[in-house]
């Protein structure tokens, strides 16, 4: 089974017993997390199929959150030649480790 989740303003490709980087949510580790936003479901070689107009009604994926983190540091560089301007900067984001459960629809 596999399905396309929304969270985060981003997209995933995720099937059950995937460890799922996905931007911060608020949930506690050890916590169940219920993604709506299911935009398609599938079998495994993809001869069944749904398509959701945007998303498929009473569709759900279930997840499990492993931990919160930090992700590596991001170097943003910016550099005007001949002007003397010169800035650097670091970003580091905030993610969940989340373990997909089931998925419903």
């Amino acid at each position: 089974m596999l399905a396309v989740i929304k969270t985060g303003g981003k997209q995933y490709l995720v099937s059950p017993k995937d460890k799922v980087k996905i931007e911060k949510l608020d949930a506690e580790e050890g916590k169940k997390v219920v993604f709506d936003e299911v935009l398609l479901i599938s079998d495994e070689d993809g001869k069944k199929m749904k398509i959701g107009e945007p998303t498929i009604d009473k569709a759900s994926v279930e997840a499990k959150v492993l931990r919160q983190f930090r992700d590596k540091k991001v170097i943003i560089v910016k550099h005007k030649a001949k002007k003397r301007y010169n800035l650097k900067k670091g970003h580091r984001q905030c993610l969940t480790e989340v373990e997909i459960g089931s998925i419903k629809g």
